[in-house]
């Protein structure tokens, strides 16, 4: 079994793949190829729970009147996995995991992750997510305005 197709099978099983093994574009296509839907979330800037979740929504372009907690991730995760016919995989660009003001809600949005994976099972539809841990966001500079969440230039 090529490794493709090993990726391939992970990701159809579910779960968090780890992704020390595998690029982005790696993953992205084998899920592709898998018949899932593939998402990247971009968390880099996000440095609270309720950005990462703003990024999720807007990765998988969930509607505007999303609740903004945890069950409301649960409950767009899980209609986003039904929405689509093999399932879904995201990819978690940059997560400050290591951020302590992210710290303990990162762990609890993987669960949340990690729920849905379950739910995606009992729903013959597949859920898979990979994650890219980033540490701390760095302090920021005196005199520098920090970069705007949307990324556009201020």
């Amino acid at each position: 079994m090529s490794q493709a197709q090993s990726l391939q099978t992970t990701l159809q099983k579910g779960g968090l793949i780890d992704v020390s093994a595998v690029s982005q574009s790696e993953a992205i296509s084998a899920a592709k190829a898998a018949g899932m839907t593939a998402l990247v979330v971009d968390c880099d800037r996000a440095r609270s729970r309720s950005a990462v979740l703003r990024a999720v929504v807007k990765a998988v372009d969930f509607p505007e009147f999303f609740g903004g907690n945890l069950d409301a991730l649960y409950d767009c995760l899980c209609d986003t996995v039904l929405d689509h016919k093999q399932g879904l995989f995201l990819w978690f660009h940059n997560l400050h995991s290591g951020d302590p003001a992210l710290a303990e809600d990162s762990v609890a949005i993987l669960a949340v992750c990690k729920d849905v994976v379950d739910f995606a099972a009992n729903n013959d539809r597949h859920f898979a997510y990979g994650v890219v841990h980033a540490g701390k966001h760095p302090d920021p500079e005196p005199g520098v305005e920090p970069t705007p969440y949307s990324g556009g230039d201020s």
